[in-house]
């Protein structure tokens, strides 16, 4: 399948230690064994994410580990969203560019000679403040093209239904780990989390043959579906796999992988619903499930 590797994604071993030292002061400053009772008009808001989090693909990206108010990828708005709103906002991004969300996808992508420096689980999951009121999550785009390749490459052997298969399961298992982890951690959060949109009709996959975007919807649905499953650990889904609208190529950046200006602004305002007030379940089925 060996889709292309869109620009933006790839982020030297110094990203790991960027991280490590934003993080560690962040802890330091914010981490009592017993959080006290937050003001209503503050927000202590930390992103989960790859380069979305940072907003590649935007006009203003940001450096990862920053605050960045003037950023135009989806958390930056959400940020200044919440500050309009009149919050006092700390806003702490995790995000680290090429991330996925588990050792276990961090080692095939390694296998395949990927350039994946971190996961979720390991590199952001342990940092997560625990006073925080709002945690946002995206997460699995670099897991669906790491899984791509795999099968591309004749990881699967013979078997590659089974391989799939397996893998979704896993990532499900991963994805829940994720969530409950950031519960445990910060249990007076609000934690939104957003599915995965059927990548395989994303342009940056627009020349690869039938089947391989089979493969990738195959992956990208299944995902989706365990992502979905985190709603029974209290998180709030946002669905942009049965979002219409998420389809539309003038949202995607040049890549054809991360979203533009308009791209993110549209994702910010799902992410702002999401944690300001109550937002419909995501759909069991939809028309963008099967689009190929």
């Amino acid at each position: 399948m060996n889709v292309a590797r869109p620009a933006g994604r790839q982020a030297g071993r110094t990203v790991l230690l960027l991280a490590a030292l934003a993080v560690c002061a962040c802890e330091s400053d914010r981490n009592p064994n017993e959080p006290s009772p937050i003001p209503s008009d503050t927000e202590y808001f930390t992103a989960v994410g790859a380069s979305d989090a940072i907003g590649v693909g935007a006009s203003i990206v940001c450096i990862p580990f920053t605050e960045c108010p003037n950023g135009t990828g989806y958390v930056q708005v959400v940020r200044n969203r919440l500050t309009d709103d009149g919050k006092d906002v700390t806003h702490v991004n995790l995000g680290i560019p090429g991330a996925v969300l588990s050792p276990e996808i961090q080692a095939i992508g390694d296998a395949l000679g990927r350039d994946i420096f971190a996961n979720f689980l390991e590199r952001e999951l342990p940092f997560v403040p625990r006073d925080s009121t709002l945690v946002t999550v995206f997460a699995g785009g670099n897991d669906v093209n790491t899984i791509g390749e795999a099968l591309e490459r004749g990881f699967a052997g013979l078997d590659r239904a089974g391989y799939v298969s397996t893998r979704i399961q896993n990532f499900g298992r991963d994805i829940r780990m994720l969530v409950s982890g950031i519960r445990e951690r910060a249990p007076e959060a609000r934690v939104v989390v957003l599915n995965l949109p059927n990548m395989a009709a994303m342009p940056y996959v627009s020349g690869l043959s039938l089947d391989r975007k089979r493969w990738l919807q195959m992956i990208a649905v299944g995902f989706s579906a365990q992502i979905n499953t985190t709603q029974t650990l209290g998180a709030r889904v946002v669905d942009l796999m049965c979002d219409a609208a998420f389809y539309q190529p003038a949202i995607f950046s040049s890549d054809g992988f991360h979203p533009n200006d308009a791209g993110y602004a549209y994702m910010a305002e799902r992410v702002y619903a999401a944690a300001t007030g109550s937002i419909p379940a995501p759909a069991v089925s939809c028309p963008q499930m099967a689009i190929f």
